[in-house]
């Protein structure tokens, strides 16, 4: 069975106001502290967090998992320690994929961040994002870009799944993740075209880096890609999901796919040939409407319901997930997300209720760090 880790960024904000705070600093020092402390008694949690491009956000990393429930719990868990180390310097961790209140992010400090500063300008400034990375193992990079050719119909669905992220600078942004429409604004971000196999997608890494416009191949934002670390696909389209379920979901989603490429593409069935102009059009539409209105069929390219479109994707990994020993649980978890909503949904129905972007915050704190 394939190995599976997560990446999530959480927004650090005051425990009071809900407003953003510049304290990964401070955050990291008490984390490294308490580690040092926990280190001795087996604590699996040491060394997990991570800086970074904003000093309002805050990265984990859980380990590569082969079962979903311990990855379930590892989730938990960080996200536990990430709100006690929070906590310690007056602060909230919170899985908001945008600040729905006004901030005026402040950018790290060191050598890379300041280079993306100088290159980019406006849009490094504002790039205050949450998202969530999914690793699943593969074999080989041959392996690897198969996937990549085969999945990228797919991946609209997820970033619609996961949406989290419907305030930008105290406004209803219209959008069910504006932080996908932010994220889009990288030059390399987004949908790719289908690659003739793993020399290739190597080839075109190195011609994008030396056109200059990208700093190094760590700047390559392509919505799925080839890990430069670890031996694994990353799958980069989604917002950090509000509750640990929906990640969960999610991780099982992604490793079914890659399943279902690998497997497909061992069975010398052919990519499918959707072109990158409507892919992009489906990563905006997943962007519009979330899980409220249509969807882009990964199917023909053609507007469907958006759970239609979610459990098209469930039964098209549903051999995968049954093999994992998911599928139970993937079914009753989508079942669930459809039926409550994810965390757009989740927002603007606080914001209608209290009419309080403050209480918006505060309610998502609290399901930040809710059990499975």
């Amino acid at each position: 069975m394939r190995s599976v880790g997560v990446e999530e960024e959480l927004l650090l904000v005051d425990r009071e106001s809900g407003e953003p705070q510049a304290l990964s600093g401070a955050v990291l020092a008490m984390a490294d502290r308490d580690d040092e402390g926990e280190g001795a008694a087996g604590d699996t949690t040491t060394g997990s967090f991570e800086a970074e491009l904003h000093r309002e956000q805050l990265e984990f990393n859980t380990r590569p998992h082969r079962s979903t429930a311990e990855l379930s719990e590892e989730i938990v868990r960080r996200r536990t320690a990430a709100a006690e180390h929070a906590d310690r310097v007056g602060a909230a961790a919170v899985a908001l994929a945008t600040s729905p209140l006004p901030v005026n992010p402040t950018v790290g400090t060191g050598p890379r961040y300041r280079w993306l500063t100088d290159e980019y300008g406006i849009t490094t400034q504002e790039q205050l994002t949450c998202g969530c990375h999914v690793h699943v193992s593969v074999d080989s990079d041959e392996e690897g870009v198969a996937v990549l050719n085969r999945i990228r119909p797919w991946l609209s669905v997820l970033t619609a799944l996961s949406a989290n992220s419907p305030f930008w600078q105290g406004k209803d942004s219209g959008y069910s993740s504006y932080r996908s429409r932010v994220w889009g604004r990288w030059p390399s971000a987004g949908p790719v075209e289908l690659f003739a196999d793993a020399a290739d997608y190597h080839e075109q890494i190195r011609a994008m880096v030396a056109s200059g416009v990208l700093r190094d191949p760590g700047m390559v934002y392509f919505d799925a890609r080839l890990s430069a670390d670890h031996p694994t696909v990353e799958v980069r389209v989604a917002d950090v999901c509000l509750e640990p379920s929906t990640t969960v979901l999610h991780a099982m989603l992604v490793r079914g796919l890659v399943e279902t490429a690998a497997r497909a593409w061992r069975a010398g069935e052919p990519a499918p040939p959707h072109p990158v102009t409507l892919l992009r059009l489906a990563t905006w539409r997943a962007g519009r409407s979330g899980l409220d209105g249509e969807l882009v069929s990964p199917l023909d390219m053609r507007p469907v319901p958006a759970a239609q479109a979610a459990r098209s994707l469930l039964e098209h990994v549903r051999p995968a997930l049954d093999d994992a020993g998911d599928f139970d649980e993937a079914r009753e978890r989508l079942t669930r997300l459809l039926r409550e909503g994810n965390g757009a949904v989740v927002q603007r129905a606080v914001m209608r209720r209290t009419g309080s972007l403050r209480d918006v915050v505060a309610d998502c704190v609290r399901r930040t760090h809710g059990g499975l």
